[in-house]
């Protein structure tokens, strides 16, 4: 592949940057601070501020230079950490790496979803394509998987020759260790139908939960045995929100040399797709078809959207359960009193509260209420979810100052 001499100055520039940030020694603080923290032993709340569909708000794409698309791409997210932390400044960690995007193929279980894309970012509407359980069930198929190693070598190649000297390339797949059993089902069925079967066809319901915690495993099988799992124990995002520093990962005896497990690996799930399921519909039909999955991996986090207080008694049963999601609707003060010290309190304050109007008496008001549970806690403070901030790109540094002023009070 033939790079510009633009191009390559340009991203070297940026990767020297970005290695000059991450050896600052605030870097080092916070790694350690990370690694208590989601050790259970936390020191301080943590703050972390994930942009998401606001980026485009905070750094607009027109400000990358590099006139081939793949040397764009890293452009991009080499200019987007190091915006984190010269603007956001929150507690997330720089590391000297380039993030390549490693992309996983799984099929459609013999059902193709036809997705029809809104307007507005990210929003979509499907038609469920199974409209009677006790008739699709026996046409249901297995995934077929599928990476393709060589195009992901030859990326890492131009990557590592144009930066390797500077940065470290590495694989990079956010969701990639996400299991994703419940939120199939409502794909497969729509909620209204995958609800209702709950009571009128519980079995065949059971059924198709087995087949989909079937195709977690199977898939969770693949990446082990075509050794695509990779180290997650450093500044990598769990589950919703978090950073994984940890020393109990990886779990082998030797350490070096080893290949990767899934023993030594974070994992998540999470049943946002179920939002309005009892507490008992979710201990029978939910957590039996995504436990045995979780209990897999070294460490494993829990919850996106989806208020957990109601469901903590079931979840306590996962054996090596660290970081639950509190979001924005849960009961906190029951989490906390039900959670103590025993995992990691992830709060997901309300995002709407910086992406519609940025009320600092209300932000306060919220950041409060939660820190005063927060000396019983292991707490991390995560605001995501932000699907715009009106254009005005002041907004999320401000909330990650105000978060600072209020543990600091």
């Amino acid at each position: 592949m033939n790079v510009s001499h633009h191009d390559r100055t340009l991203l070297r520039t940026l990767a020297a940057r970005l290695r000059e940030i991450a050896g600052l020694p605030v870097m080092a603080e916070r790694k350690r601070r990370w690694r208590h923290h989601n050790a259970l032993n936390s020191e301080r709340p943590l703050v972390l501020a994930f942009p998401e569909g606001a980026w485009p708000e905070l750094l607009p794409e027109s400000v990358c230079e590099c006139g081939d698309e793949l040397v764009r791409s890293w452009e991009y997210g080499l200019r987007q950490r190091i915006f984190s932390h010269d603007v956001i400044n929150d507690d997330n960690v720089t590391e000297p790496f380039l993030d390549l995007e490693f992309e996983l193929w799984r099929g459609d279980l013999g059902f193709p979803v036809k997705q029809t894309t809104g307007t507005g970012r990210g929003s979509f509407a499907w038609e469920p394509p199974i409209k009677h359980l006790a008739n699709d069930i026996p046409r249901l198929q297995h995934c077929e998987f599928s990476f393709d190693k060589a195009a992901w070598r030859r990326k890492f190649e131009i990557a590592q020759e144009l930066v390797g000297d500077i940065i470290t390339p590495r694989p990079w797949a956010r969701f990639a260790l996400a299991l994703s059993a419940p939120s199939r089902a409502v794909t497969l069925l729509g909620f209204e139908y995958y609800s209702l079967a709950m009571y009128d066809a519980p079995a065949e319901l059971h059924t198709l939960m087995r087949f989909l915690a079937e195709e977690d495993n199977r898939y969770l099988d693949y990446l082990e045995r075509e050794g695509l799992l990779w180290l997650n124990n450093g500044n990598d995002y769990v589950g919703s929100g978090g950073v994984a520093y940890t020393d109990e990962l990886p779990r082998h005896d030797d350490g070096a040399g080893m290949p990767v497990r899934l023993a030594d690996v974070w994992g998540s799930a999470q049943a946002q797709d179920t939002l309005g399921i009892s507490p008992e519909m979710f201990a029978e039909f939910i957590l039996p078809y995504q436990r045995p999955a979780m209990e897999r991996f070294g460490l494993s986090a829990y919850g996106c959207c989806e208020p957990l207080d109601k469901r903590l008694d079931a979840l306590f049963a996962v054996k090596n359960l660290r970081r639950i999601a509190v979001a924005p609707w849960a009961d906190q003060e029951v989490c906390a009193a039900k959670m103590g010290t025993r995992y990691v309190f992830s709060r997901k304050p309300n995002p709407t509260m910086v992406c519609v109007q940025f009320n600092e008496d209300e932000i306060r008001a919220d950041l409060r209420k939660t820190l005063a549970l927060a000396g019983k806690l292991n707490l991390e403070i995560i605001l995501k979810d932000t699907h715009t901030i009106q254009n005005e790109a002041w907004r999320i540094p401000r909330w990650v100052a105000i978060a600072r002023e209020e543990i600091d009070a």
